[in-house]
């Protein structure tokens, strides 16, 4: 357990297995839908740029990402009309959960999650339960087998273009900055041919959870594989780790 979405270790790993991958690709597209409801044109939707980029590291077919935002300008009337909901929970251990859906169905949703958490100790809380103790940040992450330069020059690159925050986990060098600073971030460091396997817009944990007691990091790690398989949840973060 990281403490961050679950996208980071999906992404990079591809999401092994054609079940697995289908439902990868299937939220991804999701996601596409509803930022190109603010408009359709990558070049002025920085949240579209993002969902495509994504969805374009985990291979997801260029069809399917042009046959999504056909889907949330209108253009494709075919399929179902997708809503955004934010869930508030805990899991066992007291470990804090707050859980992203793209659904046509949010009854099915919220019972869903309700079920999941349940099954593990876990329970729904109400709007602000949790919220607080994350914060919204812009990540960029970058796969250090690709960064050719020494972790020092490379770090000094990242703070000149604006980054606050750097960590190093599994492989990946995450940097943090504004949310509202994050297209800009972006499109400085590519400028400068450095170029991020992924960006986007998460919410981290203030303070982070550690979760010593073997039964409840194995029963966080089911709950979070659950909510990984479900089909309406298309993010979720967490403190626990």
């Amino acid at each position: 357990m990281s403490g961050h979405s679950k996208w980071s270790k999906i992404k990079h790993q591809k999401a092994a297995g054609d079940a697995k991958k289908g439902n990868l690709f299937s939220k991804m597209a999701r996601l596409i839908t509803v930022a190109a409801r603010e408009g359709g044109d990558p070049t002025f939707n920085f949240k579209l740029r993002l969902a495509i980029d994504s969805a374009k590291a985990a291979g997801v077919p260029k069809e399917n990402i042009e046959r999504a935002i056909k889907r949330g300008t209108g253009e494709d009337k075919e399929g179902a009309a997708f809503e955004e909901a934010t869930y508030e929970g805990f899991g066992p251990g007291g470990a804090a959960i707050m859980i992203f859906v793209v659904t046509d169905n949010k009854n099915r949703a919220i019972s869903d999650i309700k079920h999941i958490l349940s099954k593990y100790g876990g329970n729904l809380a109400g709007a602000g339960s949790v919220s607080w103790m994350f914060e919204r940040k812009g990540v960029l992450r970058f796969e250090k087998t690709a960064i050719s330069k020494s972790s020092d020059e490379f770090q000094l690159e990242l703070i000149e273009a604006g980054v606050e925050d750097i960590k190093e986990e599994d492989g990946i060098v995450a940097a943090y900055v504004s949310p509202n600073e994050l297209e800009k971030v972006k499109k400085t460091l590519e400028e400068k041919g450095i170029t991020a396997s992924d960006a986007e817009v998460e919410f981290v944990a203030k303070d982070q959870m550690q979760i010593a007691n073997p039964q409840v990091k194995a029963g966080l790690e089911k709950l979070f594989e659950e909510l990984d398989e479900n089909e309406d949840v298309s993010d979720f973060y967490t403190n626990a780790t």
